[in-house]
């Protein structure tokens, strides 16, 4: 089954993507288009390889078949470095910042990879405020809270000025109350930065309140596609919630 959204010129597209690890399928005959600037959510139960579709997304994993397209370029088995180079940057589940470094070098150093200078902290600046990491500029971000540890991670993502966002569970970990960080976060970067965005996550109120369409992936495949007020009101996928577990363990141990 596939989603047949928009697709044009720098549109992250999956064609028809399968991956196996052994004889086990952790999904198979995929397809979907993220257009530019677009916002795609995906959901599935755990272990459905959404984690895993990000991983070979980003250049982390090889597919077994199938392409991924930006653009007309394809880039499933290239390297991390080199689709980073073509702007598609992911996010982790976990944090993902130097220990040892400070705020402020954490961000030079995505500033570094990408290639940007110092002027890209500026267009941050509203978004550095808003999270609390301004005042935190001097210190280690290892001992800083879990929630600005994440938020750091996230904008030093941000910070490599992307095409296209992979965010991987941005809201894992998050207090309820932080939550709000992550609609401010995809909202300045879709504004400010013109990021095409696949959102995947299981905070359901947040992919109602972000996503204008969402994909479901449950078995290895693609099983739903259209807005999320229509998708989850589905039986097939509040069977597939209700089937799953409460850790993410497929997707851990595949990512």
């Amino acid at each position: 089954m596939s989603a047949s959204l928009t697709a044009s010129a720098g549109a992250l597209r999956a064609d028809s993507i399968s991956k196996a690890f052994g004889g086990l399928k952790v999904f198979h005959d995929v397809s979907f288009t993220l257009p530019p600037a677009g916002l795609l959510g995906v959901i599935g139960p755990n272990g459905a390889g959404k984690t895993t579709m990000i991983n070979i997304m980003s250049g982390r994993l090889p597919l077994s078949s199938g392409q991924v397209l930006l653009g007309d370029m394809r880039i499933d088995g290239r390297p991390v470095y080199a689709n980073a180079d073509q702007g598609l940057v992911r996010s982790f589940q976990q944090t993902a910042t130097f220990a040892g470094s400070s705020v402020e070098d954490n961000l030079i150093a995505a500033l570094r990879f990408a290639k940007r200078d110092r002027s890209v902290l500026e267009r941050l600046a509203p978004l550095l405020d808003r999270f609390g990491l301004i005042e935190c500029w001097g210190r280690h971000a290892e001992i800083l809270p879990y929630g600005l540890q994440k938020m750091l991670g996230l904008t030093m993502a941000l910070a490599t000025q992307p095409k296209i966002l992979l965010l991987d569970e941005p809201a894992a970990g998050l207090e309820k109350s932080e939550r709000s960080n992550i609609d401010a976060y995809v909202g300045f970067a879709q504004r400010e930065f013109g990021c095409g965005i696949l959102l995947v996550e299981h905070d359901m109120d947040l992919i109602r309140r972000l996503c204008p369409q969402v994909i479901v992936l449950d078995g290895g495949r693609l099983i739903a596609a259209g807005p999320p007020g229509e998708i989850l009101s589905r039986k097939d996928v509040i069977d597939a919630y209700l089937g799953g577990a409460d850790e993410e363990d497929g997707d851990a141990q595949h990512s």
